[in-house]
């Protein structure tokens, strides 16, 4: 997931990073004016509202019976992703330090899921406030050339021998507690009184290995390493997957890791609501990664062998992702190649289906057992207006072919929106009633 929305247009599902170079203390200015606070206090206020609607209670129960497979309704979620800064636009945006639009863009995203998207997002009364840390490399860092704006780039990786292999080293994180203290009490002081302020951080959005090894070895010169070099390979990934493993000892052994088995998005779509997270032998405050959910996907490697895959890939990620309580796996890959060696996962429950898999082969793989997260194309929004007919009848023909499956209906990986935010109104609204008729 590339993110290239500016600092306070970025979503809060990760903790505040900083490279090596940076200073957070010098990188967040925490002086709010008073204009800024009144604007905070005011949308915060009118989350709450929203998050007392007796519809919401009704959401998070269709959540939780939806992820431990009960037969409910389709469930529908829509992030628009960048797509966002086409909604909530600079004119609308009233705060300018920095940390405070962070704060504003993301309730009024909260306001926008609420009013007018209404699909199945839960709006709680939370106003979360993630880590701020500095986590070094793995030794070496690719050049990239291109990407501004969000743009298409190209990059240089930079272990172009495996003699270099020594030169790795496992990131190291460094936690600024006082700046993440300071920010967590400017957050209770600014809307405290309104959201429930709580110090929430999340590290990662995928724990999967393959794009850290593309950006360090190259995507073609990876897959022929397939061939070539293979055991080198080999030796890369099992580097690769100790140092993710000692990234999770070591959040784990200072108490750093937070559950998200309530209102967090998990995997790549979709919300953790889960009665099966934390264990039974939780202690109430000290996470484990068996009390959450996990993730990986391996995008980058859509272009090898599902045996390639098997041999390369998975019993990395599966050392990983074993760890975890319950679990998601895939995005835009085409999952039903690689199925057979996914299945394999412990704790699998939600399973990516993208736009570029074979839906009728995975709704037989699936049935019942796990997730089906259907996802949608995103560049039927890209236009300056919906195709309402196609999108109607392509929702309606998917929901045909997973029937008897326990189905969520996601849109996300949106570049545009055709700079229409009706775009998304209209799509969550067809979906919802796609969902409704399909249900009855």
């Amino acid at each position: 997931m590339i993110d290239e929305r500016p600092l306070w247009a970025a979503r809060l599902y990760t903790s505040t990073k900083f490279s090596e170079k940076e200073n957070p203390k010098k990188e967040i200015n925490t002086v709010f004016s008073n204009q800024e606070r009144e604007t905070l206090r005011t949308l915060a206020e009118h989350v709450a509202e929203l998050s007392c609607r007796p519809i919401e209670n009704e959401k998070k129960d269709l959540w939780y019976r939806h992820n431990v497979l009960e037969s409910v309704r389709p469930l529908i979620l829509c992030d628009p992703e960048n797509g966002w800064n086409e909604i909530i636009t600079e004119d609308q945006m009233l705060c300018q330090n920095n940390l405070a639009r962070h704060w504003e863009f993301w309730l009024r995203q909260l306001i926008f899921w609420g009013e007018s998207m209404n699909d199945d997002r839960v709006i709680e009364p939370y106003f979360d406030i993630p880590y701020v840390f500095i986590e070094s490399d793995w030794g070496m860092q690719e050049k990239k050339i291109g990407g501004e704006g969000g743009g298409s780039y190209r990059w240089i990786a930079p272990m172009n021998d495996y003699s270099l292999i020594d030169e790795l080293h496992f990131p190291q994180i460094e936690v600024d507690y006082e700046m993440t203290n300071h920010i967590l009490s400017l957050a209770e002081d600014v809307v405290g009184n309104a959201l429930k302020v709580r110090l929430k951080g999340m590290w990662w959005w995928s724990l999967g290995i393959s794009e850290i090894a593309v950006y360090l070895r190259g995507l073609e010169q990876m897959m022929y390493d397939m061939y070539d070099h293979p055991e080198e390979l080999h030796h890369l990934m099992r580097f690769l997957r100790d140092g993710i493993l000692a990234k999770l000892d070591y959040l784990e052994k200072n108490n750093l890791l937070c559950l998200n088995n309530t209102g967090n998005y998990v995997g790549s779509g979709g919300m953790g609501y889960s009665h099966q997270l934390p264990q039974k032998d939780f202690d109430g405050s000290h996470v484990r990664p068996i009390d959450m959910w996990g993730f990986a996907e391996s995008q980058p490697t859509v272009g090898v062998s599902p045996a390639l895959y098997e041999e390369f890939i998975f019993p990395y990620e599966k050392s990983i992702l074993d760890r975890f309580g319950l679990n998601c796996y895939g995005c835009c890959e085409l999952i039903n190649q690689r199925w057979e060696a996914v299945k394999g996962f412990l704790n699998l429950r939600r399973v990516s289906v993208s736009p570029w898999a074979n839906r009728e082969d995975m709704a037989q793989k699936l049935e019942n057992r796990y997730i089906y997260s259907l996802k949608f194309n995103p560049s039927y929004l890209a236009v300056p207006n919906l195709d309402e007919k196609f999108i109607r009848q392509e929702i309606r023909r998917y929901l045909e072919i997973t029937k008897g499956c326990v189905v969520e209906i996601i849109m996300k990986d949106n570049n545009t929106i055709g700079n229409n935010p009706q775009n998304v109104i209209r799509w969550s609204k067809i979906a919802r009633e796609e969902a409704e008729n399909f249900w009855l």
